[in-house]
């Protein structure tokens, strides 16, 4: 997914924090710089933080200090009904009294737009969401992710400058998640809408968002594209928290511009470019499961290769999931894609293996 481009950022988040006292510091000097018609997600565990500094976006929170710029305008100050700014939340907050209709035009008539204004705009936003022949139906009547496009529906309506969106897919379940996930990023990219959205599933924010922001105890750990988070993660805390990753505490032995060498329990990983650091130095590397091929013959060379017991294996269609435990005790998660309905001399529990790898598999986190 392309990152938009701007000539400037449209929301700037300069500085900011919020603090409950007593030590309670939920977002601790946050800054950020999003640009018009992006996705961006804020992505982290409970309590990081994400949802706080969208409350304070939408204006139910007041930063203790720092600036929110949304289209040159510092909204810090400004009440949530006077910024140009909607939220859906991960309940959808729907009215049960009022028909799909009814709900869409709810904030419309709040504002006072004549009859004929809300009437055009209530058809396009269902023409968008795909819900003409719903319109009648009260929100009992609606699947969850009919549900969830009525509550888009009604937070696209107005218009805004900036849509919040709260563990906006939380309430489905997962196969319903996958397809909206799609929908719902169409939905957005055709408006044209500014979004900011928070959650806590790295799958939803890596496939809906154009760049994802990962957050832990109030701070920025990492902001990039999601690929770039995935294969070159910041430090241990983003690449164990994003999808799986083997780390192994190792020591670099061997320091050249084009490689390096580090030993670490079960084996000597060869890493075919730089980095920063100096020979002895402690580091880990991150190796990601399905970057691991399995072979029941030792591989050639002296290098990222390992051998194992294959302690556990879990078959999910797609690929199979194995658990090597090494000679050291490590635990070495290997996912091998099942391409082929059978496969000649496929691993069973109790066996022997060799994992292995190549020089450009592994992530090097020197913090």
């Amino acid at each position: 997914m392309q990152t938009p481009q701007a000539a400037a950022p449209f929301l700037q988040i300069q500085d900011v924090v919020k603090d409950f006292g007593a030590g309670a510091v939920a977002v601790d000097h946050v800054s950020l710089d999003i640009a018009q018609g992006e996705i961006f997600a804020l992505l982290g565990s409970s309590g990081c933080g994400k949802t706080t500094l969208l409350r304070m976006l939408a204006g139910f929170e007041t930063p203790s200090s720092g600036r929110i710029v949304l289209g040159g305008q510092n909204l810090v100050g400004v009440p949530p009904h006077q910024r140009p700014i909607n939220m859906m939340f991960q309940s959808y907050a729907l009215f049960p009294h009022l028909s799909v209709w009814d709900n869409i035009a709810f904030g419309l008539r709040r504002e006072g737009l004549p009859r004929d204004a809300v009437n055009e705009r209530v058809q396009a936003m269902l023409a968008l969401v795909q819900l003409g022949s719903y319109a009648k139906r009260k929100p009992h009547q609606l699947s969850g992710g009919q549900q969830q496009r009525v509550a888009l529906a009604r937070s696209l309506a107005k218009r805004p400058k900036l849509l919040l969106l709260d563990e906006p897919l939380g309430a489905l379940d997962k196969k319903l998640r996958e397809r909206t996930q799609i929908e719902l990023v169409n939905i957005i990219q055709e408006v044209g809408v500014t979004c900011v959205m928070v959650t806590h599933d790295q799958e939803e924010a890596m496939t809906m968002a154009n760049r994802i922001a990962v957050m832990s105890e109030g701070r920025l750990l990492q902001v990039g594209a999601p690929a770039e988070i995935y294969e070159t993660p910041a430090n241990r805390f983003v690449a164990d928290f994003i999808g799986s990753v083997n780390l192994m505490e190792g020591r670099l032995s061997c320091d050249n511009p084009d490689h390096v060498i580090i030993d670490c329990a079960d084996c000597q990983h060869y890493v075919g470019h730089g980095i920063s650091g100096s020979e002895g130095m402690s580091l880990a590397v991150g190796l990601r499961p399905e970057k691991i091929q399995l072979s029941n013959t030792e591989p050639e060379g002296a290098y990222n290769k390992a051998q194992g017991v294959v302690q556990e294996l879990s078959y999910f269609g797609a690929y199979t999931l194995y658990h090597l435990r090494l000679a050291s005790g490590q635990m070495l998660r290997v996912s091998q894609a099942n391409a082929q309905r059978h496969r000649d001399g496929e691993l069973r529990w109790g066996d022997s293996a060799w994992a292995h790898w190549s020089d450009s598999a592994q992530v090097v986190l020197t913090h």
